[in-house]
């Protein structure tokens, strides 16, 4: 597998109570009232990452697994391409400032949802795309969205979406090592994402919160942007 080569931890280490590298906020706290929880996979969860905390709103991300039967995996088990588990980021989110809209929209348009088990040279069902949602309301949300996005994809001559949606399948959190990493120094800037450049445009009854010229923060027509972009939250105009 591509994602073998990728600098990795010799050893699970515990993440305890850490403190987010950029927004400073624990990364294992539960979500309290009016905060949203949901667990996003797009590829290697370096990228994927830190395209989320850079949105407004965002009170903390975490990287993790998810999706497989071990109880406690490790890198070395997941990167394996065997424990059945997907290389995946926890976003926990003020639902006053940012809308689960806003969250789906960067998850559509940040990678290619119709790769299967890979995300450009990375293969492996731990790549696979996938949306683990933590309420009812949520997935219905994003099954609506995965539907409305199909056929934008499908007007633009990609084929089926192979995002794989779930409820309520628990986060295992990856090794220190990882959390944030490309915001730590001596980090390699690595993003496997290979985004299809189609925008998702929303369903009826989901509201986007964040302010239409947000989005020219992330430029998909630029390989990997996300590598490129500040670590810091994307100030609103």
């Amino acid at each position: 597998m591509f994602g073998l080569f990728r600098d990795r931890p010799s050893s699970r280490e515990d993440t305890g109570e850490a403190i987010h590298a950029v927004l400073g906020s624990p990364i294992t706290a539960a979500a309290a009232a009016g905060q949203g929880d949901v667990v996003f996979g797009c590829g290697c969860f370096w990228g994927a990452e830190k395209g989320f905390w850079r949105l407004p709103g965002v009170i903390t991300t975490a990287v993790g697994y998810a999706g497989g039967p071990l109880a406690a995996p490790s890198y070395e088990q997941v990167c394996s391409g065997r424990s059945g588990h997907a290389e995946v980021v926890r976003v926990v989110w003020d639902e006053q400032r940012l809308g689960f809209a806003d969250l789906l929209k960067l998850f559509w348009e940040c990678h290619d949802p119709t790769q299967g088990d890979r995300q450009g040279n990375d293969r492996g069902s731990q790549y696979r795309s996938v949306i683990y949602t933590t309420t009812p309301a949520q997935f219905s949300q994003a099954q609506a969205s995965l539907n409305q996005y199909q056929q934008a994809l499908q007007s633009a001559g990609f084929g089926t979406i192979t995002t794989e949606l779930g409820q309520g399948k628990p986060f295992h959190y990856a090794e220190t090592y990882h959390q944030q990493y490309l915001a730590k120094p001596g980090s390699r800037p690595y993003c496997s994402a290979q985004p299809t450049r189609v925008p998702y445009t929303g369903v009826d009854g989901q509201a986007f919160l964040l302010p239409a010229s947000l989005w020219k923060a992330y430029d998909w027509s630029v390989p990997h942007c996300v590598l490129r972009g500040d670590n810091a939250p994307i100030p609103l105009p």
